[in-house]
């Protein structure tokens, strides 16, 4: 993705202790969608939630929880992320996955020397 305007964001939401090939479910998705040569790809951990389970997880002192919300978030083309759906389906993911259309307003990042670079 090199430019502004439309988009489709794909969402992933699982627990933080979601395993599979021995590590967290979460790194081995960013890692495929950098393989697949998607635009980027954020992890975000939530304070508190639930899901299908109906148990709520928090970070709450009382009520500390080893499997908070985590979601991934990945933005690019909806071609370039539908492609990608299928590198989603042997990881069995026990959570929401979501696509949502978006539009992009700047995308810009960091050369190696540390200058901003539009990336348009």
């Amino acid at each position: 993705m090199t430019r502004e305007g439309p988009a489709t964001r794909l969402t992933i939401m699982v627990g933080e202790s979601d395993q599979t090939h021995h590590h967290p479910v979460y790194t081995e998705i960013v890692h495929r969608a950098h393989r697949a040569g998607l635009a980027g790809a954020s992890v975000l951990r939530g304070i508190e939630g639930f899901g299908k389970s109906n148990h709520i997880h928090t970070t709450r002192l009382l009520s500390m929880s080893g499997d908070l919300p985590v979601a991934i978030c990945i933005v690019d083309t909806e071609e370039r992320i539908r492609a990608f759906l299928p590198e989603l389906e042997d990881l069995e993911i026990e959570g929401l996955v979501i696509l949502d259309p978006v539009e992009v307003i700047r995308y810009a990042g960091r050369r190696p020397s540390g200058r901003a670079e539009d990336h348009r």
